[in-house]
């Protein structure tokens, strides 16, 4: 799902595959505490987790997704990594599928998006998008 800063992460890709299909595999470390300073209109009144900010995200973002020709592949849980840093983990693992790159960074463009994206920033502590092209 994209991330509020899509353009620049992807921008390398353009010139290489910009109409081809892709899958975007999202690696997602989640706060404890959900961190609203960003957007402090939508915080809520109480504490809220990380994954409860990113199911928020999630919930505004998947229509869209599917409306640009995106879908979600595969979602789970992940943890530490059998081969790779030591101490590093990631809480979740998606698999994201979209038409192409232009399709997916059009998604990332629109109003709405970039409002969702909010409740994604408040609710990571870190994550990686890897673009992934056939072949």
């Amino acid at each position: 799902m994209p991330p509020p800063q899509a353009e620049q992460a992807a921008s390398p890709l353009m010139p290489r595959a910009p109409h081809a299909p892709l899958v975007m595999v999202n690696l997602l470390r989640f706060r404890a505490q959900a961190d609203y300073a960003h957007a402090p209109d939508l915080a809520p009144e109480g504490p809220r987790t990380g994954r409860e900010a990113y199911r928020l995200y999630e919930a505004a973002i998947l229509p869209m997704l599917e409306a640009s020709g995106g879908e979600v592949l595969f979602e789970g849980t992940g943890g530490a990594w059998f081969v790779g840093p030591v101490g590093e983990r990631w809480d979740r693992v998606l698999m994201v599928r979209q038409v192409s790159l232009e399709r997916f960074m059009a998604l990332a463009q629109q109003p709405e998006a970039k409002a969702a994206a909010a409740h994604r920033q408040a609710a990571l502590e870190d994550s990686r998008l890897l673009p992934v092209l056939p072949g």
